[in-house]
């Protein structure tokens, strides 16, 4: 095992009707004037949006609001954010949505709270010194943005999709109601559970460092979004598997699948990124349409973990060779993103990417990750076009 720090300061409110405790939240952690950032309408038809507002109404608290925030949020937003809250004296940011709200939330958050073009911190040209404090409500559970210290955002100028991470732009508070997420579209349900679990992964097949209990919580967080994955394909209303899946989606996302590795391989997302980013993709199937090309191309370099993910999660038999074994487990996990019609490749995804553009996003991925970047195998740009042709 290898030495780790491990920081999750977000306060978790979690179960029915919470989204009530909003206001108590807000002044706990000393917001006066809020910026409720939010996604599209499904906030507003819902009725979320005003029991919100209502509730801060009657608490006194001021705010403002900007929505608009999409899947693959957009760094123009992002700027007309931090004008919006600069021109308004914001002083507390409330990210009402699922990660692309939130992502989008902390990227105002840094602009707001540090000089310059916010888009350098994305860019890797400096690092954050502060952001303004994020709360959340979320409604969907996937990219576990509710208490992780990591924003992606999509630069709509070339497009180009990056992540920053920093302690600065962790929430302050979660709010968590399971019943939220229950107006999803089955196939974002899908996408999310598949994002939960691919955090995870990402940690897992891992050639740097491992420890016991880690392994043990991530393979019995992995086996749990799987179960629950599949109740709620035939029973998207089942109260006990959204808290189930809300839950591990926080829990894959915060640092504790990771303790004691290398920080992990987390490729599948970088590869994942160029198509959302020129493609505009949901992010949980295009991990999904990339990850077995991935684990093709990398398993023989990281067989003992293949191994024991294809025996320990994905439940296979344990005979034959070590390969046999691992293979076996990836065609698991894509028999299983089958069952709850997640696509395995790119023309499943909707996508025929030309040469060139396979071309473009290995290069823009090796740009992204500095060169080569990898745990299970080290990746370069010749091997990023080599999956991407192989998931055609």
């Amino acid at each position: 095992m290898f030495d780790f720090n491990y920081f999750a300061p977000t306060k978790v409110v979690f179960g029915k009707n919470t989204e009530a405790k909003v206001a108590d939240l807000v002044k706990e952690f000393g917001g006066t004037k809020l910026l409720i950032h939010y996604g599209g309408g499904s906030v507003v038809r819902s009725g979320l949006l005003k029991r919100v507002t209502d509730t801060l109404d009657a608490a006194g608290i001021s705010y403002v609001t900007l929505g608009g925030a999409v899947p693959n949020p957009h760094l123009g937003l992002v700027y007309e954010g931090i004008e919006l809250c600069k021109k308004e004296g914001v002083d507390f940011l409330l990210a009402v949505g699922g990660g692309s709200a939130i992502d989008s939330a902390k990227a105002i958050g840094y602009g707001v709270a540090n000089e310059g073009d916010v888009w350098d911190f994305y860019d890797y040209k400096r690092q954050a010194k502060g952001c303004l404090p994020v709360g959340v409500i979320l409604t969907i559970a996937a990219t576990g943005s509710e208490m992780s210290d990591s924003s992606v955002i999509t630069k709509e100028d070339g497009l180009v999709k990056r992540g920053y991470s920093s302690d600065f732009g962790r929430p302050k508070f979660a709010i968590m109601n399971p019943e939220l997420t229950m107006t999803l579209p089955d196939y974002q349900t899908a996408c999310g559970c598949t994002d939960i679990m691919m955090h995870t992964m990402e940690r897992y097949f891992s050639n740097g460092g491992n420890m016991e209990i880690t392994d043990s919580l991530a393979e019995g967080l992995l086996r749990t979004v799987k179960k629950n994955a599949l109740i709620l394909y035939k029973d998207p209303k089942n109260y006990d598997a959204r808290a189930e899946v809300m839950w591990a989606g926080s829990l894959a996302h915060n640092g504790l699948t990771g303790c004691g590795n290398d920080g992990g391989d987390w490729m599948t997302h970088k590869l994942e990124h160029e198509l959302g980013g020129l493609y505009d993709v949901a992010h949980g199937a295009g991990l999904a349409a990339i990850w077995g090309s991935w684990a093709r191309y990398v398993y023989k370099n990281c067989l003992h973990r293949f191994k024991k993910f294809a025996l320990n999660v994905m439940e296979v038999e344990n005979r034959g060779t070590d390969e046999e074994i691992a293979l076996r487990g990836i065609e698991a996990v894509e028999d299983f993103y089958r069952q709850i019609e997640m696509p395995t490749n790119l023309r499943e995804l909707g996508i025929n990417p030309t040469e060139d553009e396979l071309a473009l996003m290995a290069k823009k991925c090796a740009i992204g990750v500095g060169g080569e970047k990898g745990s299970a195998k080290v990746l370069n740009e010749a091997d990023m076009l080599a999956i991407y042709k192989a998931s055609m």
